[in-house]
């Protein structure tokens, strides 16, 4: 039972109303008093506050034939919008979108290579998607930035294949636009954007793998990033005993192995040219080619001892897969899935993400909407992202 305060019950109450109606509208006041078990003169009480504060808006009439037909709700989205940056080691990415992660707009640039110019630039490219504030509420409510490394406390504090940890990111883009600044590990947002937009699963593992490895965990319904944020650096477990030398320090990390960067390096060499990408990879893999296949495999047999891990150590109802490598081959996760013996891990479901280089982007989104609306659960699962 809740005690305290007539002010702190109303505001549990009121974030508990605006949560309803968010991931159930349209509703009406009365299946919300019904949901929550509260009175409907409360319902009533915090709803038009909501309306006050242009955060909930009146539809119309459900199409009933009982009785009187009741007003139906819907959750203002356009009161504010949501900025998240994918800050990519080769490429920074930033989408916009409103408070419900639809009517998004993308703009990308390259990640420069002088710290100097990263806050500026950034700064430019955010300030040229901004549309007219005067035409909403609120205004930008929030910014999350995506780091391929590790964050702990809004902060960079190792990132192996970009130098950001002497850089205060939230601190000037916060100065700058004056609205809150979330730093967070790109595939702690991956699996964020994942649970909202397509998987309702309590427990999840989502695996990125791109320039490095990463892991986000969802261990019942809760983000999990350790003590100090290192929690999902899958990428960083050793494979190799005495193996590749690793940024981190250590030797024979996996992702000195099976990350899209030194698979594709390794092809590359394989073909005596200085770069490659996955559209010819594809093309040699699908002609026969002996080296393309064997790059597949070496993905396929680094990648099930990845699984295989994490499987035994977290347990999750399902593993996600964000990577090139199952993009332009979707069957993969499967052959992945028939590489694990163990009967532990009989029933275990392992799919492609479908969400692919947005998956960062709308975890970011998701992060600063929640925030804002000072919220805890966020389902999006029914709504078009583009």
């Amino acid at each position: 039972m809740v005690t305290g305060s007539k002010e702190l019950i109303r505001d549990i109450n009121s974030t508990l109303v605006l949560e309803t109606i968010i991931n159930s509208q349209p509703i009406s006041r009365a299946a919300i008093s019904k949901l929550l078990g509260l009175t409907k003169a409360t319902i009533s009480a915090i709803v038009q506050d909501l309306i006050n504060k242009n955060l909930v808006i009146e539809i119309g009439s459900d199409d009933t034939s009982l009785g009187r037909k009741p007003i139906l709700l819907n959750f203002n989205k356009k009161a504010g919008y949501v900025i998240c940056v994918d800050i990519g080691v080769e490429t920074i990415s930033v989408l916009l979108s409103d408070l419900q992660g639809e009517d998004c707009s993308l703009k990308q640039m390259k990640t420069p290579n002088n710290n100097d110019n990263f806050i500026p630039d950034l700064i430019g490219l955010i300030e040229s998607m901004i549309p007219d504030s005067n035409m909403v509420t609120y205004g930008l409510v929030g910014i999350t930035l995506g780091i391929h490394g590790v964050v702990f406390e809004n902060k960079v504090s190792f990132a192996p294949y970009y130098d950001l940890a002497e850089i205060d990111l939230a601190g000037k883009l916060e100065e700058h636009f004056n609205t809150p600044v979330f730093l967070e590990n790109e595939a702690n947002l991956s699996v964020l954007g994942e649970k909202t937009f397509m998987y309702d699963y309590p427990n999840i593992a989502n695996i990125s793998v791109h320039s490095g490895i990463g892991l986000g965990l969802l261990i019942n319904n809760t983000l999990y990033t350790g003590f100090n944020g290192r929690a999902g650096e899958f990428g960083h477990t050793i494979v190799e005993i005495d193996g590749r030398d690793c940024p981190c320090g250590n030797h024979g990390c996996l992702e000195q192995y099976v990350s899209e960067r030194v698979l594709m390096r390794e092809f590359a060499k394989k073909k005596g040219v200085e770069q490659v990408d996955f559209e010819l990879l594809t093309t040699m893999y699908q002609t026969g080619d002996k080296d393309a296949i064997e790059i597949i495999e070496n993905f396929i047999k680094y990648m099930t001892v990845c699984v295989n891990n994490i499987v035994n150590a977290y347990n999750p109802n399902i593993v996600i897969i964000n990577s090139s490598f199952t993009t332009f081959f979707p069957g993969l996760t499967r052959l992945i899935e028939q590489s694990l013996r163990s009967k532990m891990n009989s029933v275990l479901r392992i799919v492609p993400s479908a969400l692919q280089d947005s998956s960062i982007l709308l975890g970011g989104i998701c992060v600063a909407i929640k925030s804002f609306l000072g919220i805890s659960t966020l389902n999006l699962r029914n709504h078009e992202m583009f």
